[in-house]
C-alpha cells in the first residue's frame, strides 16, 4: 500500500476557470453607455444620419445642430460660420453633401413684395415628407467593373424632363472635345442630374463643357466617369444672384407747343394742330 506509482502525478492540475481564463477577453472592452432618459429639450435622430456611411462628420454634425433648431432660424453659411469656428468653406461644402444625400433642399420662392428668397428645408428622413408621400424607389449607384461606386451628385431643385435631356445631351457630346470622355449610358444617367444641376444655375453649356473638359490629366482616363462627377461636385457654382425688381422708367414729358390753328398751348413731340384742330381737320376732310 505505500508504494508509489511514478506514472501518477504528485499533485492534480487545477482547471482555470472559464471567466479567468487569460485568453478570454473581458466583457467590458469596448463601447459603454450610461444613457438617461431625456424627458424635454431634445431631438430624434436617425442612425441613418448618425452612421451615414458616406456624409463627412461635418456634415453629420451639421445635420444633427440643424435639426435641432425651431422653425424660422436661419440657416445660411454666414450664420453658421459665426457659430461655428469651421469657416464658411468648410461649412458650404457640408450644406452641399446634405442637399447632395437629400438631408436638406434649398428651393427659390417670390415673396409679395417681388424679392427671391431662398427657402431651406431640413429633412430628417430623405424620402419621406409631412404629407406621407410614397417614398421613392432608392437610387443604384452606379459601379464600375472592379471599381468603386461612382460618388452622389447634387441634384436639380426642379428635375424637369426637358433639363434633364439637355443634361444627357451635353454628357453625350463630350466626346467630341475629348474621345477619352465617351461614357456609357449607365455612367451618362448617373451624371446627368449632376449637369442639370449646373444648367438650373443659369450655367450655359458650354460653360458647363468648358469646366469638365479643360486641363485634363494627360495619361489615359481609366474612370472618365469618376473624373466627371468629381468636377461636378467640387466646382458647383452658387445660385445666380436675384435683383430686386426695377422700377418702370417715367413717362415721356413733351415740351410746350402752340397750336398752329387756334394758338391754344399743347405738348407734343414737334409744333403742329392740337387735338381739337386735328379733330376739326379730320371732320372737315371726311365731309368734304
Amino acid at each position: 500500500m505505500d508504494t508509489q506509482n511514478p506514472n501518477v502525478p504528485a499533485h492534480a492540475h487545477t482547471r482555470v476557470a472559464g471567466k479567468k481564463h487569460p485568453n478570454r477577453r473581458h466583457p467590458h472592452v469596448g463601447l459603454v453607455h450610461d444613457n438617461t432618459r431625456h424627458t424635454t429639450r431634445f431631438t430624434v435622430i436617425g442612425n441613418h444620419l448618425a452612421q451615414h456611411p458616406e456624409l463627412s462628420l461635418l456634415a453629420i454634425g451639421l445635420s444633427v445642430h440643424i435639426q435641432s433648431l425651431p422653425a424660422g432660424s436661419r440657416i445660411d453659411i454666414k450664420s453658421l460660420a459665426a457659430r461655428f469656428p469651421e469657416g464658411t468653406t468648410r461649412i458650404a461644402a457640408g450644406l452641399r453633401e446634405l442637399e447632395a444625400h437629400g438631408y436638406l433642399r434649398r428651393t427659390h420662392e417670390r415673396v409679395p413684395d417681388g424679392r427671391i428668397i431662398t427657402r431651406t428645408t431640413s429633412c430628417n428622413q430623405p424620402g419621406h415628407s409631412g404629407a406621407d408621400t410614397p417614398r421613392p424607389a432608392p437610387r443604384r449607384r452606379t459601379r464600375q467593373p472592379g471599381g468603386k461606386p461612382l460618388p452622389a451628385l447634387p441634384r436639380p431643385a426642379c428635375p424637369a424632363p426637358a433639363l434633364l435631356q439637355r443634361a444627357t445631351d451635353l454628357l453625350a457630346g463630350l466626346r467630341r472635345d475629348d474621345p477619352r470622355l465617351l461614357l456609357s449610358g449607365c455612367d451618362t444617367a448617373h451624371l446627368a442630374p449632376g449637369v442639370a444641376a449646373w444648367l438650373e444655375r443659369d450655367v450655359t453649356p458650354a460653360a458647363v463643357r468648358h469646366a469638365l473638359t479643360t486641363d485634363l490629366p494627360p495619361e489615359p482616363l481609366h474612370r472618365p466617369a469618376a473624373l466627371l462627377a468629381h468636377r461636378l461636385t467640387a466646382q458647383l457654382p452658387p445660385p445666380p444672384p436675384f435683383g430686386a425688381p426695377q422700377a418702370p422708367p417715367p413717362p415721356t414729358r413733351h415740351p410746350l407747343q402752340t397750336c398752329d390753328g387756334c394758338d391754344r398751348a399743347f405738348r407734343a413731340p414737334a409744333p403742329g394742330h392740337c387735338r381739337d384742330c386735328r379733330s376739326s381737320r379730320t371732320e372737315l376732310l371726311e365731309a368734304a
